[in-house]
């Protein structure tokens, strides 16, 4: 997996390359062969002048192997942390060697990739587009643990290497891994890559590491020194409450390592960092957070839920009817993917009002110094602000993302379908209004699919797929290779009001209402959405959605549910919703108030004043676990529906977009999986849904097939 080639001037190349994967993995191939190259460097070093480290892949290397974390069990602990220390030991003995050591990073490193390249004495990467390094293991519920925070905590000192690079744990480009510390060179090509390594070589025939010296000290000092202890305090406040109680074990991890580490020498630093690392590699956290970013993400991307036999198609020129937030948002990030974009409205300055929000978020990206203006000045160039369909000739998809009316969709339908090729897909940006319904305004039904886009769109990684009743295969594999296309991650569902996303969101915030109907102290109760680990608590969430929205989307749930024969499930958030919204008029932060108080500056303030003595907070009580699963369950629960309905298809799609697209608390891996890996299993689950059931409602009570299917000992939530 190392290649070794020495060259006449005794320099050793040793190239990385995993055969038969697409990027370079540290697992168990990995280490031997590191060993064996590091075992021949320390036996010929007196005939060498140096080594570079480099990588036959367009990458350097993406990091651990998660198939060997993923299977691991308790028992599997002893000889994992065996395997860490001996693969550190050799990292080490490459980074003590008497010659200079280069990591030539042609392309991303990443996690353990980048924990390689931090025992070389000098770092050069070649900068490109998406090239980006970094150590990210906390966003896998693990902790960099080949030497990471080790070497981290002593090139930066505790407290920078802990809040500014361990925990934030965010990917940097070439430039800012540089502007960091994190690497040393940035060049332009292969060639310049080799060519720096070779020279730097030259230039430092026997380097050391700062803490391989006397006189080092680190940055800023150890722990125990009373200033570092005091910044290191703000660091673990901020995260108790950054997590609200959340269980989330790396970042907690994280920090101890850290500061443990300076309170010791190197070699000591490097045994209380395995001892974290390993504590964490069985954890159920950290299988949960695998298995949904990792296994399901990559399922996802693969093109699970594609249809297969249909060729990628490239998006070349796209139009966006309504320039709203939404359709701004989306012609953004249509003209950074490269795509031409045609940005209608029903005047050419509504237009340019909706372009003029991609000139903001690019100039900000000049300011931070991420974007070049005339980079800038391309992707502007991209946007077409106009008041004609006529302009909309030769676009190879059409989105709308007009206001949430059926009947205005179909008219802006209607405009823009004459300009339009005959294979153009149509697609509505809705939320929650039947695909079914809206496709009977077009010619063209079977190229007729929703994409539903999140607020704000630059921000938020999904896109929820809707397939319509009459939406063809072709429709849906284009859709795909779409949302693909502009680096966003794409679920598949079928038609039905709400979707998945918003069906089941809505009975996370409909939990936290019905408390508040029910007298609980909504302090209480911002506070168990927190512990569950929703990045917003709810009452909060529900003044930015804007109460008046979800009660106008129940109340017409309600009423078509029951003009087809069927029975409305109601849990309590209907009548706050209704006294909030009509009999208070505070409907939310928009209007200046809702569940919070605000500002006139639109800053929130705290909780309502009124808003205990309105629903007589304080007089029921209930266990923190109890308000916490009620949210969670009710979501999962409502998704399991959703399974056995056939809105969702797949697993994948069901935990990937609970994360993405409404907050379901990453630490579960998706809400299937908090089902799966919940204490006793499914059987667990259902016992505890039940007690939940008895005490506080009958919505609670798990649907027929997930008692089926554990009573036949299944432990996987099965489809339909």
């Amino acid at each position: 997996m190392i290649h070794w080639d020495q060259d006449d001037d005794g320099i050793v190349t040793l190239t990385i390359d995993d055969t038969g994967r697409r990027v370079n993995l540290v697992n168990r191939a990995f280490a031997a062969s590191l060993r064996g190259v590091v075992e021949r460097l320390v036996a010929e070093q007196d005939a060498l002048r140096g080594v570079i480290i480099t990588s036959a892949k367009p990458s350097f290397c993406a990091g651990l192997d998660f198939r060997d974390v993923y299977a691991a069990t308790q028992a599997d602990v002893e000889r994992l942390m065996a395997e860490n220390v001996a693969l550190k030991a050799d990292l080490r003995r490459l980074e003590t060697l008497p010659i200079p050591v280069v990591a030539a990073l042609g392309g991303t490193a990443l996690a353990a990739g980048f924990e390689i390249a931090l025992a070389a004495h000098h770092r050069i990467i070649v900068d490109g587009p998406g090239v980006t390094v970094g150590l990210p293991q906390v966003k896998f519920g693990l902790l960099p643990g080949l030497g990471g925070v080790t070497r981290c905590v002593r090139m930066f000192g505790a407290y920078t290497a802990i809040a500014d690079v361990l925990l934030p744990g965010a990917p940097l480009s070439a430039a800012a891994a540089a502007k960091r510390g994190l690497v040393d060179e940035v060049v332009g090509s292969h060639e310049e890559l080799m060519a720096a390594a070779r020279a730097w070589i030259d230039a430092n025939p026997s380097p050391a590491k700062p803490w391989d010296t006397k006189a080092y000290r680190i940055p800023g000092g150890t722990a125990a020194d009373p200033a570092v202890a005091a910044k290191l305090s703000v660091i673990t406040a901020a995260l108790r409450k950054q997590l609200g109680g959340c269980e989330l074990p790396a970042p907690p991890a994280i920090v101890a390592a850290g500061v443990e580490g300076t309170l010791v020498d190197f070699d000591t630093a490097s045994a209380v960092e395995t001892r974290y690392w390993a504590s964490l590699v069985t954890h159920q956290v950290t299988k949960n957070l695998i298995s949904a970013l990792v296994f399901d993400s990559r399922a996802i991307v693969k093109g699970g839920s594609r249809p297969a036999d249909f060729d990628v198609t490239s998006f070349e020129k796209v139009a966006v009817l309504g320039a709203g937030m939404m359709g701004a948002g989306i012609a953004y990030v249509q003209a950074r993917a490269g795509m031409q974009v045609v940005l209608k409205d029903i005047s050419v300055e509504a237009a340019e009002k909706g372009k003029s929000y991609t000139r903001n978020l690019l100039d900000k990206g000049v300011a931070r110094g991420t974007l070049t203006p005339d980079e800038r000045d391309e992707v502007l160039a991209r946007i077409t602000a106009t008041d004609s369909y006529d302009d909309c000739a030769g676009c190879d998809l059409v989105i709308e993302a007009v206001f949430e009316d059926p009947e205005l969709k179909k008219r802006v339908f209607a405009g823009a379908e004459a300009s339009l090729p005959d294979v153009a897909l149509l697609a509505s940006n809705t939320s929650t209004l039947p695909i079914t319904d809206l496709a009977t305004g077009v010619s063209r039904p079977e190229d007729f699919i929703g994409l539903h886009f999140f607020s704000p769109v630059d921000k938020m990684a999904l896109v929820e797929i809707v397939v319509g009743a009459k939406t063809s295969d072709a429709a849906l594999a284009k859709a795909v290779d779409y949302v693909l296309a502009i680096g966003k991650t794409p679920i598949v569902v079928n038609d039905s009001r709400g979707f998945f996303t918003s069906r089941v969101i809505g009975t996370f915030v409909d939990e936290a209402m019905a408390m508040v109907g029910e007298g609980v102290e909504p302090a209480s109760i911002e506070q168990a959405g927190l512990r569950a680990g929703y990045p917003s608590a709810p009452l909060q969430l529900m003044d930015e959605i804007t109460i008046a929205l979800p009660l106008r989307a129940r109340e017409i749930t309600r009423a078509e549910t029951e003009a087809a024969g069927g029975m409305f499930r109601e849990n309590g958030a209907g009548p706050v919703m209704v006294k909030m919204v009509r009999e208070l008029e505070r409907p939310g932060r928009s209007s200046g108030g809702g569940f919070y108080e605000y500002a006139e500056d639109g800053r929130r303030v705290g909780i309502w004043s009124g808003l205990r003595a309105v629903f007589d907070s304080g007089s029921a009580s209930y266990p923190l676990e109890d308000m916490t699963e009620r949210m969670l369950f009710a979501e999962a629960l409502e998704t399991v529906r959703c399974l056995d309905e056939g809105v969702l298809r797949t697993i994948p799609d069901a935990n990937v977009g609970s994360i993405l697209g409404i907050g379901f608390p990453a630490w579960t891996g998706g809400v299937i999986q908090y089902i799966n890996s919940y204490p006793g299993g499914l059987p667990g689950f259902i016992a505890r849904a039940e007690e939940l059931a008895a005490r506080y409602g009958s919505r609670f009570t798990p649907p027929a097939p997930l008692v089926d299917a554990a009573s036949r000992g299944e432990i996987q939530v099965a489809l339909g």
